[in-house]
């Protein structure tokens, strides 16, 4: 178990990264605009299953192996930059669609969304260098459990992204809304989501390189 002092500390550290408005945050506007805001927050449950995943995997030692190699720390980079880019694509492309129709989801397109922000969120390189290097600094070696600590630590840092990032997806989602009474605005508004996530994925390929 991590001990209080630990948890509150890294409880602190980490509302001032995820209240500060990032590439999650810039993701989750994006899927706001294209698919609308129940889209957008199944996106950020999706996108914190991913996260925590990632703790799970770096606390069973896929850390060490994605901190020394640089081939596979690319791969992760470059995959989810890659993914980033398709969804932006896609949501371009089907603007005209889904301003025609009347903006709830089908079961198979709300499960699509979940699955594609747990993708973003496994494949993310920059939420990996952060678990990376700070989840250790907020264990205490000599309680035991190490793993089992940073996966208690990981959960705090998904669930404070899933409520945070939640309340910019419904926030963009009512502007959506509002702004996007017209087929043709509406349109415009999920081509401007879509532009978005290509800028982040490629801001992600371009910047999320390992140190």
């Amino acid at each position: 178990m991590v001990s209080s002092a630990n948890l509150v500390a890294f409880t602190l550290a980490a509302l001032l990264l995820v209240v500060l408005p990032g590439p999650s945050v810039l993701f989750v506007v994006g899927r706001a605009l294209a698919i609308g805001r129940v889209g957008a927050l199944l996106s950020v449950v999706g996108n914190a299953i991913g996260m925590f995943v990632q703790v799970v995997a770096i606390a069973l030692g896929l850390g060490v192996l994605l901190e020394q190699s640089i081939v596979l720390f690319t791969i992760v980079k470059f995959a989810g930059a890659a993914f980033l880019v398709y969804l932006g694509v896609q949501a371009i492309r089907h603007r005209n669609r889904r301003s025609s129709t009347s903006g709830s989801d089908a079961p198979t397109s709300r499960w699509r969304s979940l699955a594609e922000g747990a993708a973003v969120g496994v494949s993310n390189p920059k939420s990996v260098v952060f678990f990376i290097a700070v989840l250790p600094q907020f264990v205490d070696p000599l309680a035991g459990g190490v793993p089992l600590q940073m996966i208690e630590l990981g959960a705090v840092f998904a669930l404070l992204a899933m409520v945070f990032d939640s309340v910019w997806a419904i926030g963009a989602g009512f502007a959506r809304d509002w702004l996007g009474r017209s087929p043709k605005r509406l349109a415009r508004l999920g081509a401007t989501g879509g532009v978005a996530m290509i800028g982040l994925g490629v801001g992600m390929a371009a910047t999320g390189t390992k140190n």
